[in-house]
């Protein structure tokens, strides 16, 4: 492009930048409003209608339609996998069908901002919008900002082709990369560096229509270009799983393969879709190439989609070998971008928590003798008991957050109480090893350990409302065995059948196990109240 091209023609330059910017701003203003007014009943639509690859894809298709954000819907999914609500399995279907909403925006841009060219109404609407922001109140001033964005969005597609139009005697199809193998592979790479540098792929299909259309590009440029475009998407994703938990990672890099994967497909798919259209809609391309674009667009993101899922299982083992689990047992679902969302930032430490109580429980049945528990390794669990306590820290609510809040209070006393347990478990060499070992302390073991056998069967069969009962008649039932135990202990020093050290000894297991007891009875309870409250 010449410097007297731009000088002759500056008003068609500043039109078309200026026309992209208003587009940019209106994707922007509509999607954050989006977001605000339906994002939370879009997560839960999220939980609640994905139960398989199939369910998810539909629901990913329609949340992503309404949110007009591929990326708000990923972000999602990756915080659902996260949180523990979804199974990564799950989360996939979500991604694949993201794809397919993402295509809406193009049909929406393709009807109604070149067909029915509504740039003067939008002036209208983004008046009354801004009005609604101004003065109206919570969700309908909301919904101003949502309409005042996507009339943007129409104002600036007409800008942009008012501007693109005096560009058609400078650029023509001929200068651009030619229709060969090689030069569908660079239009690709310009359309992905279009969209990293947008970070609006929808823009990206924006500016290829009116390209499209205004004749600087012929439909097989486009079409490379818009397969560029939705490839440059995922940069955002790979990034933003940059310090992540490892179900944040998979979940986006699943989001780069597929659209990478798709994309190979689609180049391939140029050349069949043009000759397929051409032999049944013979004027289709050349009269409304804008439409056959879109088509383009649409075909091959719903083809992906129907030749990936039959095989999501095996993409996510493939994902998994790819990007292996570290050795974390307890910490992978604290993600901080839940961090946000309070509500699924709680749910991942009560999910954490699960396994740490399952594994501080455990612990103690191994001490006391139990062949059947497993011994946790003490040092790695002191950190991860730290590190959920850290993030459980960073979770910001306020007293009068409802449930949030008694959730959240709930889960600092559960932890609290977990890190005095674990306390005790590092005592074991001098305290449970005498009980162990001690016949006089059989009943007292037996009580114990048949106790934290059942709280554990009652955790994985989710029957919370058991837990801090069973517990209570654990301490209750292990009291009243012990109550005797200390003059007993005192007498038999006093006659001499046993030293003092040894009765020491004795005397510090009774007041071990009743602290293990009432530890475990405080966690059971506060724990039980933590999932009760959420609606477990």
């Amino acid at each position: 492009m010449s410097i007297n091209f731009l000088i002759e023609n500056y008003e068609s330059v500043l039109q078309a930048i200026g026309g992209l910017g208003l587009l940019l701003l209106g994707i922007v203003v509509m999607t954050d409003s989006l977001r605000i007014l339906a994002g939370a009943a879009m997560r839960s639509a999220l939980m609640r209608f994905t139960h398989s690859p199939l369910s998810g894809a539909l629901t990913g298709s329609i949340t992503t339609t309404i949110l007009q954000s591929s990326s708000a819907t990923t972000a999602a999914a990756v915080g659902f996998v996260g949180a523990g609500l979804i199974t990564y399995s799950e989360s996939l279907g979500i991604i694949f069908g993201a794809n397919i909403g993402s295509t809406v925006t193009g049909w929406i841009v393709v009807l109604l901002g070149f067909k029915l060219n509504l740039s003067s109404i939008m002036m209208l609407f983004v008046f009354i919008g801004v009005l609604l922001r101004l003065f109206a109140k919570k969700r309908l001033a909301t919904f101003g900002y949502a309409l005042a964005g996507f009339s943007l969005i129409f104002i600036g597609i007409a800008t942009m082709q008012q501007g693109m139009s005096g560009f058609t005697n400078l650029i023509t199809p001929e200068q651009l990369p030619s229709d060969t193998f090689i030069g569908r592979l660079q239009l690709i790479s310009i359309g992905i560096i279009f969209t990293i540098i947008t970070q609006a792929s929808s823009a990206g299909v924006a500016v290829a229509l009116s390209a499209l259309f205004a004749g600087t590009i012929n439909f097989e440029q486009a079409a490379a270009l818009v397969i560029g475009m939705d490839v440059g998407t995922t940069v955002t994703a790979a990034l933003a799983t940059i310090g992540q938990s490892i179900e944040a990672r998979r979940t986006g890099f699943s989001h780069v393969i597929y659209n990478i994967l798709t994309a190979v497909g689609a180049v391939f798919l140029i050349t069949p879709f043009t000759m397929v259209i051409g032999n049944f809609f013979p004027t289709a391309i050349s009269e409304n190439a804008e439409i056959s674009l879109v088509a383009f667009h649409t075909t091959f993101n719903i083809l992906g989609l129907m030749i990936i899922l039959p095989f999501t299982n095996n993409f996510a083992s493939l994902m998994t070998k790819l990007i292996p689990e570290k050795k974390s047992l307890y910490t992978n679902t604290l993600d901080t971008q839940l961090l946000e969302q309070p509500s699924m930032a709680l749910t991942a430490v009560q999910n954490t928590v699960y396994t740490e109580i399952i594994a501080l429980l455990s612990h103690i049945n191994a001490i006391l003798g139990d062949t059947q528990s497993k011994r946790a390794d003490l040092v790695q669990l002191q950190k991860a008991l730290d590190k959920t306590h850290t993030y459980i820290d960073k979770i910001s609510l306020e007293s009068e957050s409802g449930v949030q809040w008694e959730r959240l209070v709930a889960m600092i006393h559960t932890l609290d109480h977990m890190q005095r347990l674990h306390e005790r478990c590092e005592e074991e060499e001098n305290r449970a090893k005498t009980l162990r070992y001690n016949k006089h302390f059989t009943k007292e073991r037996e009580i114990i350990t048949l106790a934290i056998k059942s709280i554990i069967e009652t955790m994985m069969s989710q029957q919370w409302h058991k837990m801090s009962k069973q517990a209570q008649m654990s301490k209750s039932a292990l009291y009243k065995q012990l109550k005797p135990y200390r003059r007993m202990i005192v007498a038999k020093i006093a006659r001499g059948e046993i030293d003092v050290q040894e009765g020491t000894d004795y005397l510090e297991g009774v007041r071990w196990l009743k602290r293990v007891s009432w530890h475990i009875l405080r966690i059971s309870f506060h724990y039980e109240e933590a999932l009760l409250v959420a609606g477990k």
